[in-house]
């Protein structure tokens, strides 16, 4: 009867863990749910942080407690063309109360592009495993209708010490021209969409940010970045599929891997796909095909048979 009392209380106890200690349970993975975060939304340990690329789109209402930040003024160096030098971000991650003791759940528009871009970053710089991301972003929490608001919270600053930048999280033109002449195994996946990969078109239509040529890195594969999102919610698929989807052009964790895309935000979102889901060696390619593709000088790979056109 004893024995089976004692496990009686370890089962009550577990259950209460599971139920009640909201940001443990975020712990297991790199997502959260839409249903887990709307339980967790008054648990002082968790902390929510928006990064949408559409401006205003935060004001107009927002997950209850999200604190708002800027992908391309608040995690970047806008002089530099580069990612927050590491005292800019300490004091940001300070303000918004962010440190390992706590569970950063982020989230934003365009399936998370710039949210997955903001976890880099973040990994970058010391925060990693108590950093998730929202699954299916903003999409997948307006679809449900789940509550939003328009009043921002104060956040008590935290006392977070900025690490020493991971490197290896980041790969650099340097490391992209070493797999182009074979001096480095690394496999480049280019997750643009098939007709920036062919040179067919340089950029989406409506995108400032270019390249004078078109087409991509010599020996690149490409699999488009919403080949892994379910288009109905946003959400990723599973990692049997995911495994399944990058294993057709070879990338199987056996290599590094660099990702790219035009910016390197896109390509962010499948760093945290490979890096974080799949558990691979991954590096992002910030610089992307805006400095490669304007780099004087080489090689590219260009099946649509354009060429640059000055005027």
């Amino acid at each position: 009867m004893f024995a089976l009392s004692l496990l009686r209380k370890s089962a009550l106890s577990l259950a209460a863990t599971l139920l009640v200690g909201g940001a443990a349970l975020a712990n297991s993975g790199p997502l959260v749910t839409t249903d887990w975060l709307e339980k967790n939304l008054s648990d002082p340990k968790v902390r929510i942080v928006e990064v949408s690329v559409e401006p205003g789109l935060y004001e107009r209402g927002h997950i209850p407690g999200a604190q708002n930040v800027v992908w391309h003024t608040d995690l970047a160096d806008t002089v530099e063309r580069d990612i927050a030098k590491p005292e800019k971000f300490q004091a940001l991650a300070r303000k918004l109360g962010l440190d390992k003791d706590v569970t950063i759940v982020l989230y934003g528009d365009s399936n998370n592009w710039f949210a997955a871009w903001g976890a880099w970053v973040f990994d970058i710089y010391g925060l990693r495993d108590n950093v998730k991301l929202l699954d299916g972003g903003r999409k997948k929490w307006e679809l449900e209708k789940r509550p939003v608001s328009t009043n921002p919270l104060a956040i008590k600053a935290s006392a977070f010490s900025v690490a020493e930048p991971n490197r290896k999280l980041r790969a650099r033109l340097a490391d992209v021209v070493a797999t182009v002449e074979k001096k480095s195994d690394a496999r480049v996946l280019d997750i643009r969409s098939a007709d920036e990969f062919s040179g067919k078109i340089i950029a989406p239509a409506g995108f400032q940010e270019l390249a004078l040529r078109a087409g991509h890195i010599p020996g690149s594969v490409n699999v488009p970045w919403a080949q892994a999102v379910n288009q109905a919610d946003g959400t990723l698929k599973s990692p049997e599929e995911l495994k399944k989807l990058y294993a057709n052009v070879g990338i199987d964790g056996s290599k590094p891997v660099i990702t790219t895309c035009r910016i390197g935000e896109r390509s962010s979102h499948t760093w945290f796909i490979l890096s974080r889901v799949l558990g691979y060696q991954v590096a992002n390619y910030d610089g992307s095909w805006t400095e490669y593709g304007n780099t004087v000088g080489l090689p590219i790979s260009n099946p649509a048979g354009t060429v640059w056109g000055g005027k």
